[in-house]
């Protein structure tokens, strides 16, 4: 009987012993599967972040069509050029007025006009040219000199302005062509659910999706183009309202030089 009782012992604790390894390996297994479906989880969300914004943007314009997405890429191409080029000129003819009314005046005081407008000559910007011409109609009295001064700002004002309508063009036609890339678009979305005979919203789905993003492009280049739009305006003010109160001074100074 002890024997008896000695051998179920044995049998129980090996049954025991089975059970808890069998678990256990089912248990690391388990864990094992989670562990590999997060990092391959993990690994696919780290290759979805390191596509980057210029690789969507790049999937997105392929997506568009190389129709009415390069003629609105065109559209950014030639107005940033056109502002780039304005902003250097701008930044070039911004000069320091009050410094140049005072070498002019000082320049009136010990030389002359000839030494004034020597003064003008080997200043840059529109300002010092207005008043080279300003200086030179002086021996035909203030009058003429007043009028020179006039005309040449005219003269000036349409250099600063120069090509900038250019990049008002571009922004008012980036969205139309965008806009007429979503209509024509819609048109062929409906042109296939006729061919098709059912209204099936993957039939669809994807030519609304390329006639939208032609509009969303559109819409990105006008914003891009308004911005330098703007600042090119604000420049050209600034220069303009800077000249007036030079020529303003200007005739000041020959009015007292004069007497």
């Amino acid at each position: 009987m002890k024997r008896l009782f000695s051998i179920l012992a044995i049998a129980c604790f090996m049954s025991f012993g089975t059970v808890n390894a069998y678990s256990n390996a089912n248990t690391n297994t388990f864990v094992n599967t989670i562990v590999s479906a997060t990092q391959d989880e993990a690994a696919d969300d780290a290759a979805e972040e390191s596509l980057g914004f210029h690789q969507e943007l790049k999937k997105r314009f392929i997506e568009g069509g190389p129709g009415f997405m390069g003629i609105v890429l065109l559209c950014l191409i030639l107005g940033l050029a056109i502002a780039i080029e304005r902003i250097i000129f701008l930044n070039l003819s911004t000069t320091n007025s009050k410094k140049l009314v005072q070498e002019v005046q000082d320049a009136l005081s010990s030389g002359g006009v000839d030494a004034a407008k020597e003064v003008c000559r080997n200043t840059k910007g529109p300002v010092a040219s207005i008043f080279y011409q300003g200086l030179d109609r002086t021996d035909e009295g203030l009058e003429q000199a007043e009028k020179a001064v006039v005309a040449y700002g005219g003269v000036q004002m349409g250099q600063l302005e120069k090509n900038v309508s250019w990049i008002s063009l571009f922004i008012a036609l980036a969205p139309m062509l965008g806009f007429m890339g979503t209509v024509i678009g819609m048109i062929k979305a409906f042109d296939k659910i006729e061919a098709a005979g059912d209204m099936n919203p993957s039939l669809v789905a994807g030519g609304i999706k390329v006639a939208l993003l032609t509009t969303v492009f559109g819409l990105i280049v006008a914003i891009i183009l308004q911005i330098f739009y703007n600042y090119i305006i604000a420049k050209i003010d600034s220069i303009v309202n800077d000249m007036e109160d030079a020529s303003i001074s200007l005739m000041d100074l020959l009015v007292r030089n004069k007497n």
